[in-house]
């Protein structure tokens, strides 16, 4: 089993990593040349002929794009499935009061009592106490 500061040691870098595929990932599509040219036309993608990145330069770019994506989601679950949010002690409070649902120390915002249903778990079905 990995101890705990490897493992937030590997978290983070994997973290790092899906932020560089992220980045990576909107770089390449950029580049891409679509049906309207985009950003392509910047980089010799717009026009006839091969331009500054080559003739077949779609066809590695589009496979570069599908790499990306399956890695950028690979990464996502797993940053999902391993990567705990740690909570900052302060935002940890005393959770609502059980029996009213009030936050606890308080009365729900409302000056009134709540009413107080008598516990009678120790009554046999049927019985009545006066």
């Amino acid at each position: 089993m990995i101890n705990l500061p490897l493992a937030n040691i590997l978290i983070n870098f994997i973290a790092v990593v899906w932020l560089l595929s992220a980045l990576l990932l909107i770089g390449i599509i950029l580049i891409q040349k679509g049906k309207g040219g985009g950003l392509g036309g910047a980089f010799g993608g717009a026009g006839g002929g091969g331009g500054l990145l080559g003739t077949k330069t779609g066809d590695f770019l589009t496979w570069v794009t599908i790499g990306l994506v399956f890695l950028f989601f690979f990464l996502a679950i797993i940053l999902v499935k391993f990567g705990k949010l740690s909570v900052d002690e302060d935002l940890k409070g005393p959770g609502p009061d059980a029996k009213t649902g009030a936050p606890a120390g308080g009365t729900g915002g409302s000056d009134e009592k709540t009413p107080v249903i008598p516990d009678t778990t120790d009554e046999k079905p049927g019985e009545t106490t006066e």
